[in-house]
């Protein structure tokens, strides 16, 4: 059964010292696994409450990335849980995609904690299984897919269909998913140096050997695939499981670069209908019972279709949206890395007390360059103290890239994300002013569709516009 969006009552706190099945809750640590970014910033603001320890590495930073060479999840998860064992840990948690969910799924099962079922991690990120269930489950909801059937850069078949959307059968962050529009584009898009297979290949190896053997119906995940494309609106539904029933936290609006896949924002609260926001509960729900997803955070990211009215779902992840923590926090007053602590200690999230929020609305601005020869300048030392001043609620993260980087970017994901601001406001006017003002502050160009076509680089492609765009210029 779905429960409905109810903010949780702001009663006293249950951790820890609540009394579950008779025995007092202990103030023991948690196991906080990969730990950075997002995750890294929120979860250390909780540490005094929540004590913590930390495992994992971070793939974006040598010398720590250079791990991938060697890492395996069930000897990592198996060095984790005895580590927790002998420091005093009696939870896990990880809001991290591509080793995280699962390792902290295989922790919790090996030592027998409240966790996210190891199938039902697996069953979300092998993105063609999930595809076959949600046909079974939902299939108003599903789009035509299929496995490419090539090896990596092999050659591409004829035959297929175009435009189609091409994405890794196991994969995040949005790396190597595009619209392609021809054969051409399709093979040009999956060439690959030494290099890059290396590093493909061991960030799928390790998801692959527990699939192998606790999934293996689901069949390889060292391949791409490639769906119907989509035209139309995008939002992503953030929920959690607990005892089995599934509960909305809420609905997040996701609006593109014109012509791009590429995002520009993300607004919350939604705009979506709510007998749409419903419909949307009801086919989570479905897919995540038939998964036997009973436990933990989740986000269903999904497009109302423009051709046919029906939504229809992107992909199901099995954590927390962690970039959207801090918009809840702003405009519900709810932690969302606050209840990801309960639920690994198997507390209902429902319980923990509110904050009286900030803002009507929030947003997270996604700053992007598509120009791969200019270096966008960081903002300086007075710039991002004026910024400080100007908007104490402020949080800006900055992410300064070497040339290879950037040229690494643009082979897998077509633009590269040079900075992110977060922004509440009393209405959606208000906050495109602030962010005007913060932009201008920080030197950027601000992420709104009249600005966006004077980024560098940037070629408009109007017959490309998502309907997102348009409706967003329709309501001014």
């Amino acid at each position: 059964m779905v429960a409905g969006h109810t903010k949780p009552a702001a009663t006293r706190r249950t951790f820890p010292e609540d009394r579950r099945n008779g025995h007092a809750v202990k103030r023991n640590k948690t196991l906080v696994l990969f730990s950075y970014d997002w995750d890294g910033i929120e979860f250390r603001k909780l540490s005094r409450e929540w004590p913590q320890m930390h495992a994992g590495f971070d793939l974006f930073s040598f010398p720590s990335n250079a791990r991938l060479a060697w890492f395996n999840m069930d000897r990592f998860s198996s060095l984790a849980a005895l580590r927790a064992k002998v420091q005093g840990a009696r939870a896990v948690v990880s809001n991290h995609e591509q080793f995280g969910a699962l390792c902290a799924a295989l922790v919790a099962e090996k030592m027998r904690w409240p966790g996210t079922p190891v199938e039902a991690v697996l069953a979300c990120q092998h993105k063609l299984y999930a595809r076959e269930v949600l046909e079974r489950v939902a299939p108003e909801a599903n789009v035509p897919f299929r496995r490419l059937q090539a090896a990596y850069d092999a050659d591409i078949p004829e035959g297929l269909d175009y435009p189609t959307f091409v994405k890794p059968v196991k994969a995040a962050f949005s790396v190597l998913a595009r619209t392609v529009h021809s054969r051409e584009a399709l093979f040009d898009h999956t060439r690959f140096s030494r290099r890059e297979l290396w590093i493909i290949r061991n960030l799928v190896e390790p998801f692959e050997k527990i699939a192998r053997r606790r999934l293996p119906n689901a069949g390889t995940a060292h391949s791409l695939m490639l769906e119907e494309s989509l035209r139309g609106p995008q939002y992503c539904l953030d929920g959690y499981c607990f005892n089995g029933s599934v509960r909305r936290l809420g609905i997040v609006d996701a609006i593109m670069y014109p012509g791009t896949d590429a995002f520009m924002r993300w607004d919350y609260p939604s705009l979506l209908p709510g007998k749409l926001q419903k419909k949307a509960e009801a086919i989570a729900a479905r897919f995540l019972q038939e998964v036997g997803f009973t436990h933990g955070l989740f986000n269903m990211e999904f497009v109302l279709d423009e051709r046919s009215g029906q939504l229809k779902v992107i992909e199901f992840n099995p954590r927390m949206a962690a970039q959207f923590s801090d918009l809840y926090a702003r405009v519900d007053g709810i932690k969302l890395h606050e209840m990801a602590m309960a639920l690994s200690h198997g507390i209902d999230p429902a319980t923990l007390p509110t904050k009286e929020p900030t803002a009507a609305c929030a947003s997270s601005f996604v700053y992007r360059s598509f120009d791969p020869t200019t270096l966008v300048p960081m903002p300086t030392v007075s710039q991002q103290r004026a910024f400080s001043v100007a908007f104490p609620d402020g949080l800006l993260l900055q992410f300064p890239k070497l040339s290879s980087q950037i040229q690494r970017d643009f082979k897998w994901l077509g633009s590269y994300r040079f900075g992110i601001v977060h922004l509440g406001g009393d209405s959606p006017a208000d906050l495109a002013r602030r962010c005007e003002h913060a932009s201008s502050t920080l030197g950027w160009t601000a992420p709104y569709v009249e600005h966006a076509t004077d980024l560098p680089g940037f070629t408009q492609n109007g017959d490309a516009w998502p309907a997102a765009m348009r409706a967003e210029n329709a309501s001014g």
